[in-house]
């Protein structure tokens, strides 16, 4: 294809607007411009959206601003899509989307826009919830604190979520005493579970019981695996390194070697 005679020309001022990406994404879509992004619906765009997610969280655990600042950019492009396709299917344009987010946010605020207070954050996660529920009551839909989460959501984010949930609602250990029990009356179980079928659900069980650990210790579950294992491919590879550099095959090493240059690798990483 060739360039269109009647295609912008943009400014550095022009691409610095939100508007502008809105009208890059029309004119990619309309007749005449890119076959790809013409052929794309809602549906298609679903792993680009969950890919660009991805790559967000990547450049945060990577604290690389160069990069977030890029990869937020390829996300707000999967925005600017779905908003660009509702639009063409008469669902739903720009205004509809930031008019909702914007008046959710003032709602969900009201110790900021309103004459209510808040003393921490958990109060306002609170706050946040009962608004959340009187929203649903308006509308005539009730729902309990386990609906409505993404099921296509990692499993232990949605873990989290769901704990989160309840605990809003009132089903909470009264402190991480209790969690602690759990987790070692659950580690029991498993070690007792005979069958197959049975040290699936323990095991399950323990996952749980750790995500709401979690909670209790204010981390998200899912950052900290993802950590832990970015911690232990880079240490992986510092092994292998180091055996190479020592003219020593990695893979064909008894373990007790192998654990040896783990232990030196994690002392390397510690400097």
């Amino acid at each position: 294809m060739s360039k269109r005679e009647d295609s912008p020309q943009y400014s550095d001022e022009d691409l610095g607007r939100f508007e502008t990406l809105m009208s890059i994404v029309e004119l990619l879509r309309a007749p005449g411009g890119c076959p790809w992004d013409r052929e794309q619906t809602h549906s298609s765009l679903k792993r680009n959206l969950l890919e660009e997610s991805y790559e967000v969280l990547e450049a945060i655990d990577a604290e690389d601003a160069g990069a977030l600042s890029e990869e937020l950019g390829d996300l707000l492009v999967q925005v600017a899509f779905h908003t660009q396709i509702a639009k063409e299917e008469g669902e739903f344009d720009l205004a509809d989307v930031l008019s909702k987010i914007n008046g959710k946010l003032v709602r969900r605020h009201p110790h900021v826009f309103a004459d209510e207070t808040a003393g921490d954050a958990r109060e306002v996660e609170r706050n946040w919830e009962k608004i959340k529920q009187a929203e649903r009551a308006e509308k005539g839909v009730q729902k309990s604190p386990v609906e409505g989460i993404p099921k296509d959501l990692p499993a232990l984010t949605h873990a989290q979520l769901l704990q989160d949930r309840v605990g809003h609602a009132g089903f909470e250990w009264e402190e991480v005493s209790g969690v602690l029990d759990k987790l070692v009356e659950e580690v029991e179980e498993l070690r007792q579970a005979e069958t197959h079928e049975e040290k699936v659900l323990e095991l399950g069980d323990v996952f749980f019981v750790l995500v709401n650990l979690a909670r209790w210790l204010d981390i998200h579950a899912e950052d900290a695996v993802r950590q832990a294992n970015r911690r232990f491919a880079t240490r992986y590879r510092t092994m292998e390194e180091l055996a190479a550099g020592r003219g020593q095959d990695f893979a064909s090493l008894p373990l007790s070697e192998k654990e040896t240059f783990w232990q030196e690798a994690k002392r390397m990483e510690k400097g």
